[in-house]
């Protein structure tokens, strides 16, 4: 059955998966105990299911691999998971267990769990379910269901030291976080991996646009039951094509896509009616929650992932400026879930960062965490830095005892005619504009594909929509020595726009010199002589300039300020490299076509609303980096 192929690669990844696409697959190649055979799950563990008893009599389907040697005690490592704990029966193994293969030979309980309302666990699924705090009698969340399995796991399962630990990349990674809140005694360590934190900042929603090339997944979440299954109880839709650019440009305005979902995809609803950062969204946000912390967390994300940017980064500073536990993030030069898999050679895109930097991060941080907290004295004195960052920029990771680095200074690099960004402004009222067309978008990415879920764009080269007309395009001379950025970006616009509505996206990009070499991973089509490779980049929807919550239009001809926050990086520009940003309006079909006409909903817009406009930028225009010193 082809849905059951996908959802199966959705387990193996944690996460989403492809589904049809002409990039470099997304599911993960075998891992290197699979191609060497030389460790079989079954001949050390045995495996047991059981339904473990919520406060509120609901049952949750819970697979438990225990290692056969029983003359020691061994700490428990669990997920909770919405993508199902594949395979069902107690005769039928995964091929790996746990986080790694190290923690998976050495010998603990792993444990996994189908969340309240998906696959085989009793009860209704709750989309990012909202927390709630002083629970009261049978009051539940993904906190309390979470205190109670470990309760029940500590007492029922034979051989546990007392001590557990959760983790998880991507949803998983949403109820590791979790765990968190009201976090059983027996909670020592947890470990989100690029954990959502918010779905009107991560994955969906970014800044109040609509993520357009996560359309499909919503049938994922979108599908409610209230049984228990082993099979899969929702399908994608088929939209019959090879040119994922054509088909959405097929079904703009957004109400065209109605027919491939009905009511009964009750994600797909909530993002249509619920469009500003109102309650509904507020109140399933876990940011905001992440105070006086207990157990030791290790936050991990990769630099390159389209999905969970704002979730990892934001998890670890609100812990860090709200609690007093052992804290620590680990980025990497990694594409959603990457460090997760043994591929050896580490690329992202057409860019080849280093060999081995997966499995060094399972083995010399993931493992050592997980050890320390769990099977050590578990005292915080963990040879560990606080922050260990991968420069994407010279190739190398470096380790800090903060995130951001305390050695860094805010500097303004200024939008200038002429595509100059320049260290000092100049003093000419100037401007420069552009014409966006809805109807011609700017793409995304110049492949012709079908993807789930994009990463490979996230290092693409730039050059082809630099030379499209409605991008503009500011850079700096020739770098004479190298600037690194250590933080996050500010992009502060000042525009202008003819029409009432209208999204800005802004893209840091690293313009390599034109005698850079070619490697192995650059596409038949391409160089790396000149390759314009995006390192950040960022959407907001004009309206939510001011408020999140409360949007409004644009005046038209009348200069607005634009602030648009990009999330962290820490990469170096090398001296013989440029630096170089871009400006547009479009970036389709990751993000939905802005008619350009303010329109309260955009899910309810009509043909005619979509306008062509000119946009402005003024040159008092600058883009704010936080450098390393």
């Amino acid at each position: 059955m082809k849905s059951n192929r996908i959802y199966f690669l959705l387990i193996l990844v944690f996460a989403f998966a492809s589904c049809k696409t002409t990039e470099k697959p997304v599911a993960p190649k075998s891992s290197q105990f699979e191609v060497e055979a030389s460790y079989n799950v079954e001949d050390h563990y045995n495996k047991k299911e059981v339904m473990i008893e919520m406060r509120d009599g609901i049952k949750l389907h819970t697979t438990i691999y225990s290692p056969k040697d029983t003359s020691k005690t061994y700490p428990m490592i669990m997920m909770r998971t919405p993508y199902s704990c594949r395979p069902y029966g107690e005769d039928k193994f995964r091929s790996q267990i746990g986080p790694n293969k190290y923690l998976m030979e050495e010998g603990n309980i792993m444990v996994y769990q189908d969340v309240r309302g998906r696959w085989n666990s009793e009860g209704v699924y709750d989309n990012m379910r909202a927390y709630i705090p002083n629970k009261t009698e049978n009051q539940i969340d993904e906190a309390s269901d979470t205190y109670d399995t470990i309760e029940w796991l500590v007492n029922n399962v034979e051989n546990n030291n007392g001590k557990i630990g959760t983790y998880g990349i991507s949803y998983p990674g949403f109820y590791a976080t979790y765990s968190l809140l009201d976090a059983h005694p027996a909670l020592k360590a947890v470990s989100p991996q690029a954990c959502i934190g918010d779905f009107f900042f991560d994955d969906f929603i970014h800044n109040g646009a609509f993520l357009l090339s996560y359309w499909r997944a919503t049938a994922v979440f979108g599908y409610l039951k209230d049984y228990p299954t082993t099979e899969a109880w929702y399908e994608f839709p088929d939209i019959k094509t090879e040119d994922q650019h054509q088909f959405f440009l097929d079904h703009t305005p957004l109400s065209k896509l109605d027919k491939f979902y009905g009511e009964e995809n009750e994600f797909m609803n909530q993002i249509k009616n619920h469009v500003t950062y109102d309650e509904f969204w507020q109140s399933r946000g876990i940011i905001q929650h992440l105070k006086d912390i207990k157990p030791a967390t290790l936050i991990v994300g990769g630099l390159f992932d389209a999905e969970d940017l704002y979730g990892p980064f934001n998890t670890y500073k609100s812990i860090e400026e709200n609690s007093n536990s052992y804290n620590a993030i680990v980025f990497g030069p990694w594409s959603h879930g990457d460090w997760a898999r043994n591929n050896g050679r580490q690329v992202v895109g057409n860019i080849h960062f280093g060999d081995s930097i997966s499995d060094r991060f399972q083995k010399n941080v993931e493992t050592k965490f997980f050890n320390h907290f769990l099977k050590g004295e578990a005292n915080g004195d963990l040879d560990l830095a606080e922050a260990q960052m991968f420069n994407t920029g010279t190739k190398e990771w470096q380790s800090f005892d903060s995130w951001p680095p305390e050695n860094t200074i805010k500097a303004n690099y200024y939008m200038q005619p002429y595509e100059q960004l320049t260290e000092l402004p100049n003093k000419k009222y100037a401007s420069s504009d552009f014409i966006s067309d809805p109807k011609k978008p700017v793409p995304y990415t110049e492949d012709i594909k079908v993807v789930f879920t994009p990463r490979k764009f996230m290092t693409d080269d730039q050059r082809f929509a630099s030379r499209r007309p409605d991008v503009l395009t500011f850079e700096t001379e020739i770098l004479e020595e190298d600037v690194t950025l250590a933080g996050d970006i500010l992009a502060k616009l000042n525009v202008s726009t003819t029409g009432t509505a209208a999204d800005w996206i802004v893209k840091v990009i690293d313009v390599f010199p034109a005698d850079t070499k070619n490697t192995e991973d650059i596409q038949d089509h391409l160089k790396l002589s000149n390759y314009h490779m995006m390192v950040r980049s960022e959407v907001l929807r004009g309206r939510f300039r001011n408020s999140m919550t409360h949007p409004e239009p644009f005046v038209p001809n009348e200069k607005t300020a634009v602030n648009i926050k990009l999330q962290d990086v820490f990469h170096t520009f090398k001296k013989g490299h440029k630096i170089q940003v871009q400006v547009q309006s479009t970036f389709f079909p990751y993000i939905d076509v802005n008619p350009q006409t303010y329109v309260e909903n955009i899910f309810e817009a009509k043909e005619e609303d979509f306008q062509k406009q000119t946009h402005k930028v003024y040159n008092d225009s600058a883009i704010e980096f936080t450098i390393l010193k």
